[in-house]
């Protein structure tokens, strides 16, 4: 059987990340969403939230599975007896980066390829960061994120915004 591995954060999941995962998907007879848990970016949705967000999203396709890992990528690949990583490019900027990436994990796991898809024009300008700042405003984001995701964030920085001034 053909497994990859999708990791990242995944804070949340968007309509970019599931457009690579949908493609993906396609090549390999099962894809793990891999969430890391020790990233050196600052999470809005805890472990726990962006698993059921992303198993949320993933219910309706029988050869995908959402897990949490810790440690090297190419080790948590070798546990899921992965060929393969995927990863998604938006720009010239993410390509650098992944370049980088790629090029240590082939050097420590020369049998792990690294997949790269473009994502599609219209989620080319999509990150996380972004729908989360948008969101933090109040503004919609329904064109980026599913509707659940949507609302979790709504309900998120809502919560914030009380314990903030002090309601919570």
């Amino acid at each position: 059987m053909r497994t990859a591995i999708y990791p990242g954060t995944f804070d949340p999941v968007t309509n970019g990340h599931l457009d690579i995962l949908f493609r993906g998907k396609e090549l390999f007879d099962t894809v793990t969403i891999a969430i890391a848990a020790d990233s050196n970016k600052t999470s809005l949705f805890t472990l726990g939230e962006r698993m059921e967000l992303l198993m949320e999203a993933t219910k309706d396709m029988p050869n995908v599975n959402v897990r949490v890992f810790e440690g090297l990528t190419v080790e948590f690949a070798r546990q899921c007896e992965a060929i393969a990583i995927l990863r998604g490019l938006r720009a010239l900027s993410d390509f650098e980066y992944e370049f980088q990436l790629a090029l240590m994990n082939k050097k420590l796991a020369p049998d792990i390829e690294t997949i790269f898809l473009m994502t599609q024009s219209q989620f080319s300008f999509i990150s996380s960061s972004a729908i989360k700042w948008a969101a933090s405003l109040q503004a919609g984001v329904s064109d980026f994120v599913p509707p659940h995701v949507e609302k979790a964030l709504m309900t998120k920085y809502a919560n914030l915004r009380i314990k903030s001034n002090g309601e919570g």
